[in-house]
C-alpha cells in the first residue's frame, strides 16, 4: 500500500512516515518545507516538494499511484493564528479543501487527519471526550474544525472517507533516537523547558501558579509522539477495513502538571533548569485531560510511551544529540 504523507517533514510527520515505512508501506513525503526540516527525510522514502494548495502537483503527484493521504500540513500556532488569521486560512482550510479535490479527481478516497483538541475550546468537563460540545477559542482550532465539518460533508458528496485525529499534547522523540530534526521556534512546554536545559533560553517563564490544580499549576495531558504515529498506521487500517470516516481523541488519559513536567526533566537531565512564575496567559483552562477510550476501541490503540520519564527522556536525547 502506498501513502502520501503532507507536511511528513515535520516533526510529528516525520514520525509519522517513520512509524509508516516501519510497518511496511511505500511512502511519499509532501512537503513545501516551510517548516518542515531536511533532517527529517528518510532514504526510503520519495519526496515531493511543493505545497498542499498547488492542486495540479498534488494531482500530478497521486496519479502516480496512492491509496491513502496522511495529512499534516497546516500551521499549528494558536497565538499566530489569531494575530495571522489570513494566513492559516488559506494554508489549512484552502490547502486542505485543494487536496481534497485532488484526491477527489485521481480517485484517492481515504485521508488521516491531524485534527487537535483546539476543537473543543474551553473544557466544560475532563476527561474530554468526542461527545464534547465544539467552541475553538482560537483561529487555529476553528481551521480544524472547519476541515472536519468539510470532509464530512466530501464523505457525504464524493464517498471520500476521513479518520480525524484529534491531538491533545503531543510531546517526545521517536524512542529509538531516528528522527534529527528540532522544531523552529518551539512554543510547548517540554521543548521550551528543553531550550533551558541547554542553555538556548534563560529561564522557563511559568504563566500562573494560583489554578485550581494540586500545585497551582496547570495540567495538560501529554501524549508521546511515537504513540501518535503508530496511530496514524491504525487509522489507515481502520478506514480500509470499516470503509467509515470517524473522528478520536488523541491523549494518554494522564494529566500532568506544569510543574510536574519541570521536576521530571530536571531529574532526567540533571541541570537546573531556571524558572519564574509569571501571570496567567488568557484562555489557559486550568485542566485539560482526554478520554481516549474511542481509539482505544475503535483503533486498538493505546498510549504505552506516554508516562512522563519516556517523554523527557526521548526528549532530552534528542536535544543533546542535535546539541553535539
Amino acid at each position: 500500500m502506498r501513502i502520501l504523507v503532507a507536511g511528513g517533514a515535520g516533526y510529528i510527520g516525520s514520525h509519522v512516515t517513520r512509524a509508516l515505512l516501519d510497518a511496511g508501506y511505500s511512502v511519499s513525503v509532501f512537503d513545501d518545507f516551510s517548516t518542515g526540516l531536511e533532517a527529517n527525510l528518510f532514504p526510503d522514502a520519495d519526496v515531493v516538494r511543493g505545497s498542499i494548495r498547488d492542486t495540479d502537483l498534488l494531482k500530478n503527484t497521486l496519479k502516480e499511484g496512492f491509496d491513502a493521504v496522511i495529512h499534516l500540513a497546516a500551521f499549528k500556532a494558536a497565538g499566530e493564528s489569531m494575530q495571522h488569521p489570513g494566513k492559516y486560512a488559506d494554508n489549512n482550510i484552502c490547502g486542505t479543501i485543494s487536496l481534497l479535490n485532488a484526491m477527489v479527481e485521481t480517485g484517492v478516497l481515504r485521508i488521516v487527519f491531524s485534527s487537535s483538541a483546539a476543537v473543543y475550546g474551553e473544557p466544560q468537563y475532563v476527561p474530554v471526550d468526542e461527545d464534547h460540545p465544539t467552541n475553538p477559542a482560537n483561529f487555529y482550532g476553528f481551521t480544524k474544525l472547519e476541515i472536519e465539518r468539510i470532509m464530512a460533508w466530501y464523505d457525504d458528496l464524493t464517498g471520500l472517507k476521513s479518520a480525524s485525529l484529534r491531538y491533545f499534547n503531543a510531546a517526545g522523540y521517536d524512542t529509538d533516537g531516528r528522527i534529527g530534526g528540532l522544531e523552529r521556534n518551539p512554543a510547548n512546554l517540554l521543548p521550551v523547558i528543553m531550550e533551558v536545559a541547554t542553555g538556548v533560553r534563560g529561564e522557563l517563564l511559568i504563566f500562573g501558579d494560583d489554578y485550581d490544580t494540586p500545585d497551582g499549576t496547570c495540567i495538560r495531558d501529554y501524549v508521546h509522539v511515537t504513540d501518535l504515529a503508530n496511530a496514524h498506521v491504525a487509522a489507515v487500517h481502520y478506514l480500509f477495513e470499516t470503509q467509515e470516516s470517524i473522528a478520536v481523541n488523541l491523549g494518554s488519559e494522564q494529566g500532568l502538571s506544569v510543574m510536574e513536567m519541570l521536576e521530571v526533566a530536571r531529574t532526567v537531565t540533571g541541570q537546573p533548569i531556571p524558572s519564574r512564575v509569571v501571570d496567567r496567559r488568557p484562555g489557559d483552562p486550568a485542566r485539560l485531560v482526554a478520554s481516549s477510550s474511542t481509539a482505544s476501541h475503535s483503533l486498538s490503540w493505546d498510549a504505552v510511551f506516554s508516562d512522563p520519564e519516556t517523554l523527557v527522556r526521548t526528549t532530552w536525547e534528542a536535544y543533546r544529540k542535535h546539541m553535539a
